[in-house]
């Protein structure tokens, strides 16, 4: 009897042991299990944000407003930042990540996916991760070889590789403790954008939705890197379950916004999730930015008809089970790749008199929104950026933007120049808030873009190259300077100051090119960004006043961080030419064109004495156009191949940017055999210039070569100041 006593209460004692387990397991953040000291200091870091000395995430915390409590650099001595150590990377590609420091150990990926981690202070270089990502996977990659960032999470750092690996390394060895493909690699999938830490799950996105594929958001375990779920934010082509959270929705509603008939049923619909992925630890929500359709058109994706759920939009999730909680869509029927990929905010703001949890966004369409995070309706929408000319404003009882009829090319079958572009008014470039002044400051630019239903078989959805739905070759800048001139003269950065409580501007400085870098903001009341042309800068956060600026040799996109470490505070960004603008810009890439590429991380402290390694020297390209050969209709068919599959890494009219090959210079371009081992036969795919085999002939190879010879001699004849190939 007292036997069977005691082995009751041990019995009693183990069950009520499991239970507490149990029950310390479900009260845990998402039911994957408890976490450890280090995950539980990693998630105060990311809600708070921390007293500024770590930059705990891309965005600084989970709020993602870039801005950092440090004070100790403010007006009184901005202008004293000098270098305080600086590491050149490895490839010179676009270089977009924001430093993460934490513990004073910065952590930055770069191109190709690499990892670094640098003792914050000193500069030591601590360890070196590269993924070898396979080069031809470039292919897959619309807009460069980039990586926008690590996440960290206790013990363990998280980084996508561009190949759809997510990957999690021991983030003070950086050992790979374990890695998860997320996407079929048989299809124009990559990951380009930086995980995000929810609880004890890391969520990641992906690209490729000008190639043609089906946009999705997955939830990993931390630990273990095995599915939690999935959501889909383009529709099952039969329009059937996929057993993910995003069933019910598409199931109950969104289906319905797309036509049965239609390009997306083939292309999978676009929808791409590369950036913008948000979690609201007060509401506990995460918001998906959502990308761009394929085919861009509308018309011929969803036969004009619809909606087309979520493209364009901004969703919001259940944090634990990503089962849909509302959505809004910036761009119905989404036709000119205006994306609402681009980052977002957390905040609060007085409305109506009330304070309200709000999301600031700036997508590509130009209108910055401001939406009510319980519920997903627009409380305001307005434009940041001048000569909007898609739309003319909102209707704020629909939520739906006031149209202007020739914006939809397909319908009007004429040529509609969209003011901003597909380039936006505001790309992937991270924008910052300050509480204290209420503003909100962004990357801002205008690069119109022409677009034109008129296509030929050529144009018509193939194995490689962007599957748009319109014609890029009939689009391209006409045989006359003045065109040049003005694409040039229309093509500018700025830097805007907006105020989501006015729907205003508050302050904006000029920049004479695209494409400038991201932005923070600090409790010194300062804004610090970087430019395309090679400057770093500070200015007031209140009213702009500029207090700094240094040569820094190299363009600049990514965005900046600062932390503080033994009392200094630092700041830190990187260098580097690189992403869709200069890809695809040609002589639009203005005065940018003739400023280095050179990869590098640079960080700065107050007395700091460092120098910068002397400028490379300047490569003056050997400019002597091989003769002329083929007939007018062969250079026209070349213009067309070029048009369709070359354009978007080596420019409007063959013009570089001194990033990629300047063809207009190439060694192979006098010689048809050596043209023709890299353009069918792939001799440089390992750079990611694959095989264009399955899609061109020897004739079209040729055809090409004669259209970038033309380009070569009459550019060479026409804009030699302007348009000179720029050594890399």
């Amino acid at each position: 009897m007292a036997n069977r006593v005691w082995t009751s209460a041990l019995l009693g004692g183990a069950l009520l042991a499991l239970a507490a387990c149990n029950a310390s397991k479900n009260d845990s953040v998402s039911g994957g299990g408890s976490l450890d000291d280090a995950e539980k200091a990693s998630e105060t870091l990311l809600k708070t944000g921390g007293n500024g000395d770590d930059w705990g995430a891309i965005g600084y915390s989970y709020d993602e407003q870039r801005f950092s409590p440090l004070k100790d650099i403010d007006a009184s001595n901005v202008g004293q930042l000098g270098i305080a150590w600086t590491a050149d990377l490895d490839d010179a590609r676009g270089q977009e990540a924001t430093p993460v420091i934490v513990d004073g150990v910065l952590y930055v990926s770069h191109a190709w996916s690499k990892v670094d981690a640098w003792d914050a202070a000193t500069g030591k270089l601590l360890w070196k991760y590269d993924p070898k990502v396979p080069g031809e996977r470039a292919v897959s990659a619309c807009c460069d070889v980039v990586n926008r960032g690590v996440a960290v999470w206790g013990d363990k750092l998280f980084v996508g590789a561009l190949d759809g690996r997510l990957i999690a390394l021991d983030r003070k060895t950086g050992k790979e403790l374990w890695s998860t493909q997320t996407f079929d690699t048989s299809k124009p999938y990559t990951i380009t954008g930086a995980p995000r830490v929810v609880k004890d799950m890391v969520l990641i996105g992906n690209g490729g939705a000008e190639f043609g594929v089906r946009g999705y958001v997955t939830a990993y375990d931390a630990d273990t890197g095995k599915e939690r779920w999935r959501f889909y934010t383009a529709p099952n082509p039969k329009k059937e379950k996929d057993g993910a959270a995003s069933d019910d929705i598409f199931a109950s509603k969104a289906n319905a916004t797309w036509s049965d008939k239609g390009e997306w049923q083939t292309s999978g619909g676009g929808g791409t999730v590369w950036d913008a992925i948000v979690y609201d630890k007060d509401l506990d929500q995460i918001y998906l930015g959502v990308g761009n359709g394929n085919p861009w058109n509308h018309g011929t994706r969803s036969n004009g008809e619809g909606d087309n759920w979520f493209l364009s939009s901004v969703v919001a999730l259940d944090a634990t089970t990503g089962k849909y909680k509302w959505h809004y869509q910036e761009t119905p029927g989404e036709t000119w790749d205006y994306t609402a990929t681009q980052p977002i905010i957390l905040a609060e703001q007085a409305v109506n008199g009330k304070p309200t949890k709000v999301l600031y966004h700036a997508p590509k369409n130009g209108f910055f929104f401001t939406i009510n995070r319980n519920d997903g309706k627009l409380i305001d929408a307005k434009p940041f950026v001048d000569g909007i000319n898609w739309a003319t404003g909102y209707d704020m009882a629909t939520g739906r933007p006031i149209e202007t009829p020739d914006a939809r090319f397909y319908k009007t079958g004429k040529p509609f120049i969209a003011i901003p572009g597909a380039l936006g008014a505001h790309n992937w470039h991270p924008m910052s808030y300050n509480p204290a002044t209420g503003l909100v400051y962004i990357p801002a630019q205008q690069i119109p873009q022409g677009y034109l239903q008129d296509m030929t078989e050529l144009d018509k959805r193939k194995v490689l190259g962007f599957n748009i739905g319109t014609t890029l070759t009939g689009t391209m800048l006409p045989d006359d300077k003045a065109a040049f001139k003005a694409a040039v003269a229309a093509t500018t950065g700025r830097l805007v100051a907006f105020d989501p409580r006015t729907g205003k501007v508050a302050w904006a400085v000029n920049h004479p090119a695209a494409w400038n870098g991201g932005t923070m903001t600090t409790a010194g009341n300062l804004v610090f960004q970087g430019t395309s042309t090679g400057r770093f800068r500070a200015y007031t956060a209140d009213t702009g006043e500029q207090l700094l600026d240094l040569d820094m040799q190299s363009g600049i996109v990514s965005a900046p961080s600062t932390f503080r470490v033994g009392g200094v505070q630092y700041i830190a960004f990187m260098t580097s030419k690189g992403g869709a603008f200069p890809l695809v810009a040609g002589v639009a890439g203005g005065v940018t064109r003739k400023v280095p590429n050179i990869p590098r991380l640079v960080v700065l402290k107050v007395g700091g004495t460092g120098k910068l390694p002397a400028p490379p020297a300047t490569t003056t390209l050997a400019w002597n156009p091989p003769p002329q050969f083929g007939t007018p209709a062969q250079v026209a068919a070349g213009k067309a191949h070029f048009g369709r599959y070359c354009i978007v890494c080596h420019g409007d009219s063959a013009i570089g940017n001194g990033f990629t090959p300047d063809l207009r210079v190439s060694g192979a371009l006098a010689n048809g055999g050596a043209w023709k081992s890299v353009i069918l036969e792939g001799a440089l795919k390992d750079r990611g210039m694959v095989s264009f085999a399955h899609v061109m002939t020897p004739a079209d190879a040729e055809a090409i070569r004669a259209y970038v010879i033309d380009r070569s001699i009459w550019t060479k004849a026409n804009l030699a100041d302007s348009a000179a190939p720029m050594g890399r």
